[in-house]
């Protein structure tokens, strides 16, 4: 796709710390750091103004008061109680099917809320509870979320990426951060829709940044925090395996660095699931609530394969729920399988970044239980390739925008989608120095304008026209068909860099024994 010359240097452990954090230290630097933090803050103020999720649908309202649900039954019941389903918590409504740290993260949660306004926590009559300070509470808890988790995870990574990894401009360091703090999806889905991704996306990112800083045991303590906060984050698991397991085998004794790794997370897990450890069936309470196969393999529209293709295969129809269990079991692992094997074979920086984005979409296209706001873990490594592979994030952000816009839609919060997009277009086309190439006149860059094309065109039809009564989703089959196509195209662009990376080690190999 595009051709590139980069120095790739190794941050040294024992030279002085200060080096790493040096860049922040230049004139008007951290001042712009500041800036960008705080417009991004502002952003997120103003998207948090709109609708959300089930804004007065009752019965059972929608994500903002499942999350609000979530602080009453913690609040109020004892910690075994969470999960188990009984007459004081009836699992039908919105019970808890996140692991334990969500739970916990709602108690705190629960306690800012109930400290300012009591009535919108109290058991059982707090149900759809929607008034204003509620609302702007529950709001708040988002936002401190995020510039409490996401925001320093995100400097933490811009910082270990440009004193190793990549040697950029100041003007590319900020132009990065910022493409990342001002991912629209993120802000419209947590800040919009209302969820909590940007706690375990920032768990994931410290881990990432630990890992690609030589700190392997404090990044898979971290990771394993970003497993128990959503499970979703398995998407990124054998990236990070098959990284780090690469990593022990080069060392001079991999068993004792396997060893070290395997007793930080099970110690991670054990002291996260100590609640639930005082019998043999308590944590398969909690497992049961993790893994709902009963609401099928795919939930409304999403841009992966098992949606995309019941067009034409009717899968919930032809096969058992067990069957389909199988079926995508075998799929994902199949599919993610030879970027971790890549991985264990050449456990390079840089192919771990590209081995996270294609373990993420493996994941999205054929796992079980796929939602819309999935997309969302890919576009984490996706970003963090973006001073590198400009195109393929800008890619991956404009489909993954498209691929949420029903959601977004029925959620009323067309005005931001519309906003951040542009906003998006300009902070990308911004002036700085990048990986980017000119663009010449070629097959592939009539297809791209041609995509492009139809994304802004399905967006207006969506919009204004009204589909045929005999097929009242057609025009959401369409979008979730041409997304697929182009979040396939960058799976097959991530792996083919992936065996680029592998033979650029393997003759590196080489030349050093010929010398």
């Amino acid at each position: 796709m595009e051709k590139k010359t980069k120095k790739a240097t190794k941050p040294s452990r024992d030279g002085s710390e200060s080096n790493i954090w040096s860049f922040l230290t230049q004139k008007g630097t951290a001042a712009s750091f500041i800036c960008i933090t705080l417009f991004a803050i502002l952003v997120r103020i103003a998207v948090s103004i709109h609708p959300y999720s089930g804004a007065g649908t009752p019965p059972k309202y929608g994500d903002y008061e499942a999350q609000r649900h979530w602080m009453e039954i913690t609040l109020n019941l004892p910690v075994k109680e969470w999960y188990r389903n009984s007459t004081v918590n009836d699992l039908k409504y919105w019970g808890l099917d996140y692991p334990p740290l969500t739970a916990y993260q709602s108690y705190i949660h629960g306690l800012f809320l109930r400290y300012f306004d009591p009535q919108s926590v109290e058991l059982y009559t707090s149900r759809g509870y929607e008034s204003y300070i509620g609302k702007l509470l529950m709001r708040w808890t988002v936002l401190l979320s995020d510039v409490l988790i996401f925001f320093p995870a995100v400097m933490y990574f811009i910082i270990v990426y440009y004193s190793g990894i990549h040697e950029g401009s100041k003007s590319g360091r900020l132009w990065h951060f910022a493409m990342i703090l001002l991912n629209p999806c993120l802000i419209l889905i947590d800040h919009g829709h209302f969820q909590y991704n940007c706690i375990s996306l920032g768990l994931t990112v410290a881990a990432v940044s630990a890992i690609l800083s030589d700190r392997d045991i404090v990044g898979s303590i971290l990771f394993s925090f970003a497993l128990n906060h959503k499970q979703m984050s398995a998407y990124f698991a054998p990236a990070f395996f098959g990284y780090l397991f690469g990593k022990c085998l080069k060392r001079r004794n991999p068993f004792l660095e396997v060893l070290k790794l395997g007793l930080a997370v099970l110690g991670t897990f054990t002291v996260l699931w100590w609640p639930y450890l005082y019998s043999v069936e308590a944590p398969f309470e909690v497992l049961s609530r993790l893994a709902p196969f009963e609401r099928g393999i795919y939930e409304d529209y999403v841009a992966n394969f098992w949606c995309t293709t019941s067009v034409i295969v009717k899968w919930k129809r032809l096969f058992s729920t067990q069957a389909l269990r199988i079926l995508s079991l075998v799929s994902t692992v199949s599919t993610c399988l030879p970027s971790m094997l890549l991985l264990i074979l050449a456990p390079s920086r840089r192919n771990f970044l590209f081995g996270l984005l294609s373990s993420s979409l493996s994941f999205y296209f054929f796992s079980f239980q796929v939602h819309e706001k999935s997309i969302l873990l890919p576009l984490l490594p996706a970003s963090f390739l973006a001073i590198d592979e400009p195109l393929i994030f800008r890619w991956l952000t404009y489909f993954a925008l498209l691929s949420m816009f029903p959601l977004l839609r029925r959620d009323e919060l067309i005005l931001p989608y519309i906003a951040l997009y542009g906003l998006f277009v300009l902070l990308y086309n911004a002036p700085v120095q990048r990986e980017d190439t000119r663009e010449t006149r070629s097959p592939f860059t009539t297809l791209k304008y041609f995509a492009i094309a139809c994304s802004l065109l399905l967006h207006i039809v969506y919009l204004m026209v009204t589909p045929p009564r005999r097929y009242p989703f057609l025009f959401e089959a369409v979008m979730m068909l041409l997304c697929f196509c182009q979040f396939f195209f960058v799976f097959m662009y991530t792996n083919m860099k992936q065996w680029e990376l592998l033979k650029l080690s393997s003759q590196t190999v080489r030349e050093k024994k010929n010398i």
